[in-house]
């Protein structure tokens, strides 16, 4: 291409450079604008000339011109006279669809997501009844999918309180209508919680694979109110691992606390006599959402408390095990003599264990209670020794380490 002294240029620096060194036919300029990542997108391109080149004429160049029957250049304008096209059409709008988009499915709809939530405070259960999907992104070979859906609460472990649909075969609209419950589910957790909704494709030969998944906050929801959504479904953040949603909880305890005080000798009756000289009650009702710890995807929980410091030893209880669950339910209480100000210098601890036959048992989680701990595990101590007589029933996280204990079995 050649240019007469005291002319100046029709067309683009990039844009000649773009000729001379790719052979062949050339695409259109708004791809040509992936070779210069230095334009902006938020500009059009008449801006980016200078002065001299913004007042040239707009049309092109003979040059230029002669390779409309080569094709070496795409009409920018439909409509537009003898095939050329203005240069400073090529807006920010075309620039912008090039640098956002590529061949991967990143703008790609994965379809969306139709669910009901309800929490019910009464019973600390939250219900999550899948209704149906829409337009899931393609993931067979026959341009269908196997879909199922996944609940998550965040933060939490994973494994230990995922619910998950059935599977609908061969299906981009699948219809569940299915509802998945979490119980245990305190207000404190709804506040502070996040609920995953996950799409996934099932494969039996190979990995299940991920569609798409979607995130509220519980407390959107208030409580005994059924509140509906229909969402997009959404690529996981990129920040996010497994591990790190895998660290604090390791499941649910209802623990039910009563202080008997010392009762007159005309008051103990029956079996209350062995409680006439006054003491804790610890009830053990149920677990929820345990974490799995046999390769069978359950474990076989019971549970175990103590009073400490226990320089005797002689505090330990222990519930029966329950196979193959990880939400059992054991509704077995122990009763521990103690006077009201020796229990204000005591720490209730209660651990579960996964039993393992011929080898050492595995720690599933704990919760301490004292007037040293924190959160709902100091108001459950304090509201017991407050309500004397009074049975106080709490939901406990449990949580993988506890402050100052050996975790002997």
């Amino acid at each position: 291409m050649t240019v007469r002294k005291g002319k100046s240029l029709a067309i683009s620096i990039q844009e000649h450079m773009a000729i001379d060194v790719c052979p062949g036919p050339i695409r259109p300029i708004r791809q040509i604008s992936a070779y210069f990542p230095r334009l902006s997108p938020t500009s059009s391109f008449s801006e980016q000339l200078s002065p001299n080149q913004a007042a040239a004429p707009t049309s092109l160049s003979p040059g230029a011109a002669a390779g409309r029957s080569g094709g070496l250049l795409s009409p920018l304008l439909p409509g537009a006279a003898g095939g050329g096209g203005s240069l400073s059409a090529m807006s920010s709008m075309d620039t912008s669809i090039e640098i956002d988009s590529c061949d991967s499915d990143d703008n790609t709809s994965l379809g969306t997501l139709e669910f009901d939530l309800l929490y019910e405070r009464a019973t600390s259960s939250l219900h999550c009844t899948v209704l149906r999907a829409k337009g899931l992104k393609p993931m067979d070979f026959n341009g269908l999918a196997d879909p199922y859906v996944k609940l998550h609460l965040l933060p939490g472990a994973c494994k230990a309180n995922k619910l998950k649909t059935r599977t609908v075969r061969n299906t981009l609209n699948p219809a569940w209508n299915e509802t998945l419950t979490y119980c245990g589910i305190t207000e404190e957790d709804m506040y502070r919680k996040t609920l995953r909704v996950s799409v996934c494709d099932e494969d039996k030969l190979t990995h299940n694979e991920f569609i798409g998944e979607s995130r509220v906050a519980l407390r959107r929801v208030k409580p005994d109110l059924t509140k509906h959504f229909n969402i997009c479904l959404e690529h996981p953040p990129p920040w996010e691992t497994e591990q790190q949603r895998c660290l604090e909880e390791r499941g649910r305890l209802l623990l039910c606390l009563q202080y008997f005080p010392p009762a007159s000798d005309g008051d103990a009756k029956g079996e209350a006599k062995e409680r006439a000289r006054g003491g804790l009650c610890v009830g053990v009702k149920r677990c929820a959402h345990l974490a799995a710890m046999d390769v069978n995807g359950y474990s076989d929980p019971y549970v175990k408390t103590y009073l400490k410091p226990d320089v005797q030893k002689k505090s330990k209880h222990k519930t029966a095990v329950i196979k193959k669950t990880l939400n059992p339910e054991f509704n077995e209480e122990f009763f521990y003599e103690i006077t009201f100000s020796e229990l204000a210098t005591k720490t209730l601890e209660v651990t579960v264990w996964d039993y393992d036959l011929g080898k050492s048992n595995d720690f599933i989680g704990g919760v301490s209670l004292g007037c040293h701990s924190q959160g709902e595990t100091l108001q459950h101590w304090i509201d017991c020794l407050k309500n004397k007589g009074e049975k106080v029933e709490r939901w406990h996280t449990l949580t993988n380490e506890l402050p100052g204990s050996t975790l002997q079995e």
